[in-house]
């Protein structure tokens, strides 16, 4: 069997000719993605480069992707984290989930939401006919962001009362307004306070014959797209004069995490204050429960826990959010 010299440094070692052993995987991995991702090199050129094949340049590349050598991150407004998205739908059976990244601004992160609830609602197959939606921040900002053309001939409906107190700008109907405008639809308008004082005066406006027709169209509309509310100061319901400081405190005090359709609810679902919620004006929330699509909508760091419930409780069976959120409704299944 013939025989070789091998150089090592000033030694001559006889025996087979071997080649010099490659490098740690590893190394190459690292070497093989810099000269991808940071000098743009093909991989026939990084083959050629390193003196390996172009199979072996795609399974290093792709071996530091795994091992977390190279992390990609698409930075735009619209991205999403589509991973997150899969496994919310397969823990919860939700029919779709929307995940956008997290952000520390918050206006940036409602915005951010708000977009993608607009893209969301926009790609709907079939196009909705009859859209039932709820009010506040959130939602204001979703309709600022549908596009003119987003669908045409909808018909939207408020499913909550919504007429401000203290007389604010915009609010409720303004929001289902700019969406059935912007749908060449048209839009049917709740005339009533979300909450009143009397529970007499809250069955004498539901039983008026235009108030009623709004709210069995709200029943029968074949989407929802709806937000939370936190249980705290911030509360739309305290900035829009239905409620006092003190009134949060004392429903946060019975349990309450939030508000969905007015309607305030503690962590399994359950109403907290049958008296308040027997003078609050819309759908019940087995309405929601039932739907065939029913679009949730959240963002930040003060929702977590109405969302949680939300999502948990069967109340949505889609939900477009921020990464933070999400995270957190995974964490605690």
């Amino acid at each position: 069997m013939s025989k070789g010299v091998r150089e090592c440094g000033n030694t001559r070692i006889l025996g087979r000719v071997t080649p010099t052993p490659a490098p740690d995987d590893e190394l190459l991995a690292v070497r093989v993605a810099e000269l991808y991702y940071d000098e743009d090199r093909t991989q026939d050129e990084i083959g050629s480069l390193l003196g390996i094949s172009r199979w072996k340049v795609g399974r290093l590349l792709a071996q530091a992707r795994s091992d977390g050598i190279v992390r990609i991150e698409i930075i735009h407004p619209r991205a999403r984290r589509l991973g997150v998205e899969r496994t919310l739908r397969e823990r919860f059976g939700l029919a779709d989930a929307v995940v956008v990244p997290a952000v520390a601004d918050e206006a940036d992160l409602l915005d951010r939401v708000a977009q993608a609830a607009a893209d969301h609602l926009a790609a709907l197959r079939p196009v909705p006919r009859t859209l039932g939606v709820s009010w506040g921040r959130t939602l204001t900002a979703v309709s600022e962001h549908l596009p003119q053309g987003w669908a045409h001939g909808v018909t939207v409906v408020q499913m909550n009362g919504g007429v401000s107190v203290n007389r604010r700008p915009g609010g409720a109907a303004t929001l289902a307004s700019t969406i059935a405008q912007r749908a060449s639809g048209r839009v049917a308008l709740l005339p009533s306070p979300a909450i009143l004082e009397r529970l007499e005066t809250k069955q004498a406006i539901e039983a008026d014959r235009t108030v009623a027709g709004v709210l069995d169209l709200a029943a029968a509309a074949d989407t929802y797209l709806f937000t939370a509310g936190a249980c705290d100061h911030r509360s739309a319901h305290v900035e829009n004069g239905y409620l006092e400081p003190g009134d949060i405190d004392e429903l946060a005090r019975r349990g309450a995490v939030g508000d969905v359709l007015g309607r305030y609810i503690d962590a399994d679902g359950n109403t907290v204050d049958p008296e308040l919620d027997a003078r609050t004006v819309g759908l019940p929330l087995e309405r929601l429960r039932a739907a065939e699509t029913a679009v949730f909508v959240t963002a930040g760091t003060a929702k977590h826990d109405i969302a949680r419930t939300v999502v948990a409780a069967g109340l949505c069976t889609a939900v477009v959010t921020d990464e933070e959120t999400a995270l957190t409704l995974l964490e605690d299944k």
